[in-house]
């Protein structure tokens, strides 16, 4: 099988089950884990400004707390940002993400995924940049991808060839896609993208893992998934599930 990369995201979306509040000792033992069984990049969790009501440490995923943990040599670190946040915040997304981040020589983070609605793609295309010129990899998270028709997807796909993320992903943020859906996707993608694609499946209909696997053999590089399928609603693709079949 082609190279893959693969990023588990347990601690980000999983988060969602206990308000991102995991112990350092199970946090190290996980990193630990990912390690040995050949993760490329683990998503720490978010990176957010304050919020209302209690949030655990993985929904601010600070330097310090990033700085506590043995992370492997063989992992890379990753965080998530909403566009949403960075929209609201009274100076602006592009002020915004200059407060969320230093310099990536500063720190351990190595890539920053930026998750959008279609109608916020062009201000993460405009974070895109400043993130990148910091030293970042960036990767864009187009969610709902479901809902978006064909026009669309290939307005994305212009943007994204003009920004160059190093990933452009999608997400399946409903779980209602189906295989065939998933190749037409792409299909739109690649008519101006033609660098690498992630995906992030959610298992509404249980077909996460299925939508995965199709997903790779129409040219999808970079793929998500969680210890077992822990995240939003009814989960994601299980990283136990997603490692055997990558032996196949």
């Amino acid at each position: 099988m082609k190279k893959i990369t693969l990023l588990d995201c347990t601690l980000r979306d999983g988060g969602y089950y206990n308000n991102w509040d995991f112990s350092n000792e199970l946090v190290n033992e996980y990193l630990k884990v990912m390690s040995l069984v050949g993760i490329n990049y683990v998503e720490l969790g978010f990176r957010s400004f304050k919020s209302r009501g209690f949030k655990g440490p993985s929904w601010y995923t600070t330097d310090s707390y990033i700085e506590s943990f043995k992370i492997p040599k063989s992992l890379k670190v990753a965080v998530m940002v909403n566009v949403s946040e960075l929209l609201s915040h009274p100076l602006g997304p592009i002020k915004a993400i200059k407060l969320l981040f230093k310099k990536s020589k500063k720190n351990k983070i190595k890539l920053v995924r930026l998750a959008t609605h279609y109608e916020e793609f062009n201000t993460a295309a405009a974070v895109c940049k400043v993130l990148k010129n910091m030293g970042y990899e960036v990767g864009i998270n187009l969610m709902q991808i479901s809902e978006q028709n064909k026009e669309k997807i290939i307005s994305i796909s212009k943007i994204a060839h003009d920004t160059k993320p190093d990933v452009l992903y999608f997400a399946d943020s409903l779980g209602s896609m189906l295989p065939l859906g998933i190749s037409n996707l792409i299909s739109n993608l690649r008519s101006h993208w033609k660098g690498p694609i992630g995906i992030h499946a959610h298992d509404n209909l249980k077909k996460a893992i299925d939508n995965t696997l199709e997903a790779i053999n129409e040219s999808a590089n970079w793929v998500d998934s969680t210890v077992t399928g822990m995240g939003r609603g009814p989960g994601n693709v299980q990283t136990e599930y997603l490692l055997i079949e990558m032996e196949n």
